[in-house]
């Protein structure tokens, strides 16, 4: 079961936000193929899969679409195995989840939210792989040392601002409370979220109670709780609004090389590095196949390809030439554990000051 338990996550409140609204209404995708960019785009070295059963393996995954699609191209070009694909943000696909418990039919899933996976380790959801091929690369403080899962890429939360509307971005998380950007700044709904909860958690762990006082002071100044990460942008770009609070740094990177008067600002008293889990589960049908992927998911050619989409690469041998790196962002020194045993309570409260 699902975070059920004692230790109630961000995991389960997610999963509770989403599923009274759009449960049913994502359609799955079978993506084998259907890439919009060639999967071996840029790709540095060859994948070394490890040997598979063949059939088929069932993959749930947090946007975003492209990269998602370009991954599971390259897979599938390398072992032949077919891939099945709901793709949805985290709280959809928790939902999901939690829908087929009695009959589960996943294989892997990849996370936006490092606490959701922690959830999913702690209810005993998660198949350990500690043999996963360049697990030992990758970024310690975000994957699992028992291989219970694996962040193969991450995203920064930052100040996102229309270029047409803001000539002197802020540079503080406080400055958003301000006359100045009264009623003209968006934050994303930490029940949608899973970046935006760990963002929102993040900074409380670092300044406790007293941390509550920026965010009643951003519903003071008329900041705007408005749905998931996309539609939080949106307006934006539009014109609509000024500012994101939190938004995540990939979406504002991707549509600023679209021509979008988009960019983006690191605060500098620290942000929180969002990463994005994957994890085969205990449940797979497929465990062969599911180990295969994430041999894939961390070899060289998939890495270019997190960096290719202006995400953070997970493994630290491995930089993006397209945006800023880990060591270029200034950092809140959050504490994960805290983050992962208050997510619900911190969302619950959050929605309440912005409904």
């Amino acid at each position: 079961m699902l975070g059920m338990k004692t230790r109630k996550k961000s995991a389960l409140l997610l999963l509770t936000a989403v599923m009274s609204i759009s449960l049913f209404g994502c359609s799955t995708n079978s993506t084998a193929g259907n890439a919009g960019q060639s999967a071996g785009e840029g790709s540095a070295a060859a994948a070394q899969p490890t040997e598979t059963a063949g059939g088929k393996l069932v993959l749930y995954s947090a946007g975003p679409q492209k990269l998602a699609d370009n991954i599971v191209s390259g897979f599938t070009a390398k072992t032949g195995i077919e891939v099945e694909m709901f793709q949805g943000t985290t709280g959809k696909i928790l939902a999901r989840m939690e829908a087929e418990k009695s009959n589960p039919v996943a294989d892997v899933v990849i996370l936006a939210s490092l606490p959701s996976a922690q959830a999913l380790k702690a209810d005993g959801l998660t198949l350990p792989y500690p043999e996963a091929a360049n697990a030992d690369k990758l970024n310690k403080d975000w994957s699992d040392a028992e291989g219970n899962y694996f962040s193969s890429s991450a995203s920064a939360l930052g100040i996102v601002y229309n270029t047409k509307l803001v000539s002197t971005p802020p540079t503080s998380w406080a400055e958003l409370a301000t006359p100045a950007w009264k009623d003209a700044v968006n934050i994303p709904d930490p029940t949608l979220s899973g970046s935006a909860l760990d963002f929102i958690t993040g900074y409380l762990s670092v300044n406790g109670d007293q941390g509550w006082d920026l965010l009643d002071s951003y519903k003071a100044n008329g900041v705007a709780m408005a749905g998931a990460n996309q539609e939080a942008l949106d307006p934006v770009i539009t014109g609509a609004k000024s500012i994101v609070a939190a938004g995540v740094d990939y979406m504002a990177y991707s549509s600023k090389d679209k021509g979008e008067p988009l960019d983006i600002v690191y605060p500098e008293e620290g942000t929180v590095i969002s990463p994005r889990p994957a994890a085969i589960l205990k449940s797979s049908p497929n465990v062969e196949n599911a180990k295969a992927f994430i041999d894939y998911l961390l070899s060289d050619e998939a890495q270019k390809l997190v960096a290719d989409a202006y995400l953070i690469p997970g493994r630290e041998d491995i930089e993006a030439t397209n945006r800023a790196n880990l060591k270029d962002i200034p950092q809140l020194k959050v504490d994960w554990n805290w983050m992962s045993e208050h997510g619900d309570e911190t969302a619950a409260r959050f929605s309440e000051i912005f409904k």
